[in-house]
């Protein structure tokens, strides 16, 4: 059974663009289908966390959002950063489900007991993950994952009464 979902950002949270204004302030669009899985997910008792290789005020404010309650940014080793955090939760591999999209995440998807890619993730990462969604990062894919999760594990029901 999935008991935690984990997440990349850039590529898969987001499309990966990285945009500044004339500031230098950094923007990130996220969509809200994705946020209502996300945070229907730990409303429903579920885990979840955000592990990145960048650092971003606005990633923090959006995992506040969702009730995200592990946030790892500037991540260089995710797999470890994974390893960590399961250990804390008392947690195997094979109970977590993992969304990443490029090479930095290779590591923690051939571990997971589920792995994801988004549709446009990089062709290096398709061959390693149990399952290639058809949502392009950043619009859907984590939505798509986790009625996937939902689905085969017959809680499809528990997540449509959060809102029905």
């Amino acid at each position: 059974m999935i008991a935690m979902l984990v997440f990349d950002v850039d590529g898969c949270l987001s499309d990966g663009r990285i945009s500044y204004t004339s500031e230098g302030e950094e923007i990130k669009s996220f969509s809200v289908k994705d946020g209502l899985a996300i945070s229907s997910w730990v409303r429903m008792g579920g885990k979840a966390a955000i592990i990145t290789g960048r650092e971003s005020k606005i990633v923090a404010r959006r995992a506040k959002e969702l009730g995200i309650t592990h946030l790892h940014q500037g991540a260089k080793d995710k797999a470890q950063t994974l390893a960590r955090i399961l250990e804390e939760e008392k947690l195997e591999w094979n109970n977590v489900a993992v969304l990443g999209d490029d090479l930095n995440d290779a590591a923690m998807l051939k571990k997971a007991g589920w792995s994801f890619t988004p549709k446009d993730g990089a062709k290096q990462i398709r061959p390693l993950v149990d399952t290639v969604l058809t949502c392009k990062g950043g619009e859907g894919a984590a939505r798509e994952m986790i009625e996937m999760i939902l689905e085969k594990e017959d809680r499809a029901g528990e997540f449509e009464a959060l809102w029905l």
